[in-house]
């Protein structure tokens, strides 16, 4: 799978269960943080998504913030779990 499309899914999904974002019209660049998109139970959601879409576990050690910051770094860490190709 290649960035973009792991990019397009986060995006989609980020999109479809985050009023805001939808609102704010979120960007791969967007911080979903600081924005106030994602708080800590939405960063919850995000795992649970990205480990039944992608077929990963995300790691205790993984749940921090620089991993969640965006949609870009939400993508490149899933990338670095399952080998998607940029």
């Amino acid at each position: 799978m290649v960035k973009a499309d792991v990019n397009a899914d986060v995006r989609q999904f980020i999109l479809k269960q985050f009023p805001l974002a939808r609102k704010q019209g979120v960007k791969d660049s967007d911080a979903l943080l600081e924005g106030g998109m994602l708080d800590s139970q939405g960063v919850l959601e995000v795992v649970s998504f990205i480990e039944e879409r992608f077929a990963i576990t995300v790691a205790d050690e993984d749940l921090v913030p620089e991993h969640f910051q965006t949609i870009d770094r939400i993508g490149a860490y899933i990338q670095s779990k399952t080998g998607a190709v940029g």
